[in-house]
């Protein structure tokens, strides 16, 4: 099949060719897109060197799914043009997620809500997708009632420049072009995404309004707290979980244990616990730290790490692609 790549030369579009390339996709031909400063640049999918064109001229090429890695912006003009050419569209970015009728999928969780006629489907934000997916098992045994959410997000997840800003810090190179509003290496920034009129930021109100999407449970209680961290590799998440029902730790982990892409890691007595830099790389979500909270009944602490550009983003619109091929939607 024809896919096409819309934000083939940025941050998360270089992951995501080397995520397609392992993949099992039948891909008869890659089309890499981008906007009009990069068409003609070369990139390199399975050794093969492919040049960027225009999002028009894909359009023309009718890809079977097309998956947008470009922002929002470009996400509302061009995804229902996409759609209206009968194209499956993955978007990466924020645009869709909290439209009824668009579908958020992780398709671990919620695969079964893609069918025929689900042209537009949104990709949900990178601290969301590992969150729910330790989540997911548990709300089905025991019904979550509340989250507190704290993350520990790496800079990859502000794009290109933000990596930067913290190369040139590292080394005291004069940065010549500052992402964050103070510097980052050596610090934690309590800041992501833009702040609104009641606090909180943008990226903590995706993971409250997302979270409860994907799990279908708009009842959820959720606080989050969102902080970048100078690490790369991935983000980390400190979430304590207040169930409806009582529970037993040992279910707790197995439970973990055998739902696909969640590798628990959690012998804390032998420094076993998950990681960033470990986790840099890999497509599982690694869970840890898996303790009750003494201080209040049918509560749990978990400790969640992925990396961000792959299972957070690239890997699970791959997952989506291969959810429709394999179940023949395109």
């Amino acid at each position: 099949m024809k896919i096409a790549l819309v934000g083939a030369t940025g941050l998360v579009g270089s992951v995501m060719l080397n995520v397609l390339a392992e993949s099992s996709l039948n891909i008869e031909e890659l089309i890499p897109v981008a906007s009009k400063n990069s068409i003609g640049k070369k990139v390199f999918f399975n050794k093969n060197e492919i040049t960027v064109i225009g999002i028009e001229e894909a359009l023309a090429k009718k890809p079977a799914i097309a998956i947008f890695s470009a922002g929002s912006q470009t996400a509302l003009e061009w995804a229902p043009k996409f759609a209206d050419k009968g194209v499956f569209v993955i978007d990466n970015s924020s645009a869709w997620r909290m439209n009824k009728d668009i579908p958020l999928v992780v398709p671990e969780i919620n695969g079964y809500l893609l069918h025929a006629n689900t042209k537009i489907i949104a990709n949900p934000n990178c601290s969301t997708i590992q969150m729910v997916m330790a989540l997911a098992p548990l709300h089905h045994a025991f019904k979550i009632k509340r989250l507190v959410i704290s993350t520990y997000q790496s800079v990859t997840g502000s794009g290109a420049k933000a990596v930067r800003q913290m190369q040139d810090e590292r080394i005291c190179r004069p940065v010549l072009q500052r992402f964050y509003p103070h510097p980052i290496d050596l610090n934690v920034i309590p800041h992501g995404g833009d702040f609104l009129k009641n606090g909180y930021t943008s990226e903590e109100e995706k993971l409250i309004n997302e979270t409860r999407k994907i799990l279908n449970d708009f009842s959820l209680q959720i606080t989050a707290t969102v902080v970048r961290v100078p690490v790369f590799g991935g983000h980390s998440e400190s979430v304590n979980v207040e169930f409806n029902e009582e529970f037993e730790l040992g279910m707790i982990t197995e439970l973990l244990e055998n739902f696909p892409g969640v590798e628990v890691q959690d012998d804390p007595f032998t420094s076993l616990y998950p990681m960033p830099k470990y986790a840099e790389g890999k497509d599982a979500v690694f869970v840890g730290r898996i303790r009750r909270d003494f201080s209040q009944a049918k509560t749990l602490n978990l400790w969640i790490v992925s990396d961000n550009l792959r299972k957070g983003a690239a890997t699970n619109a791959v997952q989506i692609a291969a959810y429709l091929a394999d179940h023949k939607l395109v």
